[in-house]
Parts: C-alpha cells; structure tokens; sequence
C-alpha cells in the first residue's frame, strides 16, 4: 500500500506513515498564482492500495479541493484502490436541514467525493453517525474514546471521575466514555435559552458535587458552550472540569476563550493542525492519534476487522 498526503495535517500523515513503518509517497500538491491546485504524483502507483489523508478543516474550501484533485490524479494513474482518509471531515454539522430552503453539505461532500473516485472513506468520530450512509461507498468511522479513556485513567483517579455531556444530543457518545471508564457516573447539562439573542440558560442533569467532571464532545469551534459548561459545573460544586474533544476547530477567540474559562485543562486530538494560538496555550493538550489511524489503514490493506479496534 502507499501513504499520501494533502496539505492540511503534514505532521499527522507524517506520524502515520513512521507508525506503518512506510515513506509518505512522493508527490507536489502545491498552488498556481491564481490559488488553483496542482497535484503531481511522482511515483508509479498503478495497481497499488493508495490512502490520501486530508482533513477538510480550515481552510475548509481549499483542503476539499486539495482532497478531490489528489483523488482524481490517482485514479488517474490507475491505483487499485483509493481510500479518503479524513481525520476530519467538514461540513458534517450541515448533516440535515435546519430550516427552510437550506442544503444538506455533508451529503453534497460525500456526492463530491465519491465522485472523484474514492472507493473507501475512514474518518474519525464523524459528528452524526447517519453520515456513514450519505457516501455511496463503504465507510469506516473511527472512534476516538478508547485514546482518550486511557489518558484519563492515566491522568484522573477512578473513584472521582464523573462523564459529563455537554447537550442532550451527545449523551451516547458520553455514555459510550463512561462505560470504558469502569462505568463511571454520567451528568447531562441541559442548555436552554430564555429568549433570541440572549444568553443560554444551564441546567445540570445529575448530582456533580465533589466530582471531577469530564467534558466530552466531538468538536470545539468557538468554545463559548463548552466554556459556559465549565462554568456551570463549577457552580454546581465540581471540583474540577476538563473537557475532552476530538476536532479542535478552535475558530476565532477559542483559545483566548478556553485560558480564561473554568476549563482544567481542554484535550484535544491532533485530527486538525492546531494554530500557533493552541499550541503556545498552556489549557490545550494534544493527544496523538496517528496510531489510531494507522492501525486502521493497515487492517483496511490487510483485509482484517476494523470495528474488533474498538472491542
């Protein structure tokens, strides 16, 4: 099989391929004057099992290009098989429609990118399950809670741990972490809001008192409802909140957001290329999960169960 990469996360595939013990495959995806994407492979991968691993994070619009051009210039070169990989995938919180006359994007993506010639998707902690069934090809979706249950366990006591969903939404994926977590306790906070434009109203669901919360979600973008979480647990007499999310978006005054917050300490995956503003910031924390990945690739290459990972 081979390795290639786009230019969104260079460290992550870098991390990937020294896990397979494989170099990253030689190719130019660079820009014209005009910012159009050029893709030159420079290796022959006729007939080879190829994985291109691009998140489509910010810039959103350019990493998706970069991702459908690489595609399409392996198809091109006759590769056996082309699996997308995307440590994180974009316009997945446009999973439905929230209103009238507004589009469907993850669909519109996933139309785009089997298009191109993918004939497999991984990703990682897709932010709704349904979106495994707008691609038209088969998907994996990796899940990122067995990493982040063992840090926890290696950085917080058993016995005071509490698994905290930050909305209603996201209780299967907080109940999913307590179960690894020795079945730890599971709070809900409950957000509501007492009129347009104003500010959100939070309820917590479960006794917290005493405990030392654990935020979980897939994805932090501006960070003002995780934060006001935080807050709200604090309040509620927790004795500490961390937040645990896969996909730091982190968009805007995030950082600056999460440094001044209740927030211990916010852990995020290396899915994204974190900014300079993440990593310089002493709250953030990156876990790795290139092992994650690369042992997924090599069980797709290898024909061999990707769902017994989890078990």
């Amino acid at each position: 099989m081979k390795i290639m990469a786009g230019n969104s996360n260079l460290p992550l595939a870098r991390a990937i391929v020294s896990y397979l013990e494989l170099p990253l495959t030689d190719a130019t995806v660079k820009r014209f004057a005009d910012e159009e994407v050029f893709v030159e492979i420079h290796e022959n991968v006729r007939g080879e099992d190829v994985f291109v691993v691009q998140s489509t994070s910010f810039p959103a619009n350019d990493n998706l290009m970069e991702l459908l051009i690489c595609i399409d210039a392996l198809r091109r070169a006759s590769a056996r098989r082309i699996t997308a990989v995307l440590p994180y995938f974009g316009y997945a919180r446009q999973d439905r429609k929230s209103g009238s006359r507004t589009p469907i994007s993850a669909k519109l993506v996933a139309n785009l990118i089997t298009e191109a010639g993918a004939d497999r998707v991984l990703s990682v902690d897709l932010h709704a399950g349904q979106i495994q069934g707008f691609f038209d090809i088969p998907t994996d979706n990796l899940f990122a809670a067995p990493v982040m249950a063992a840090d926890i366990q290696a950085h917080y006591p058993a016995t005071e741990l509490m698994v905290v969903s930050p909305d209603v939404g996201g209780v299967v994926r907080a109940r999913a972490l307590a179960k690894r977590l020795d079945n730890a306790p599971l709070a809900i906070v409950d957000k509501r809001r007492d009129g347009p434009g104003q500010s959100e109203v939070m309820n917590i669901i479960g006794d917290v008192a005493g405990r030392a919360c654990i935020l979980i979600d897939d994805i932090i973008d501006s960070g003002g409802t995780l934060c006001n979480a935080a807050q709200a647990l604090v309040d509620a007499g927790a004795t500490s909140v961390a937040a645990y999310i896969t996909h730091g978006v982190l968009s805007g005054g995030a950082v600056a957001r999460v440094n001044g917050s209740a927030l211990k300490e916010l852990v995020i995956t290396d899915s994204i290329l974190p900014t300079d503003a993440a990593r310089s910031s002493d709250r953030i924390r990156f876990l790795p999960i290139a092992p994650l990945i690369g042992e997924a690739i090599r069980r797709i290459s290898d024909e061999a169960s990707v769902s017994s990972l989890f078990d």
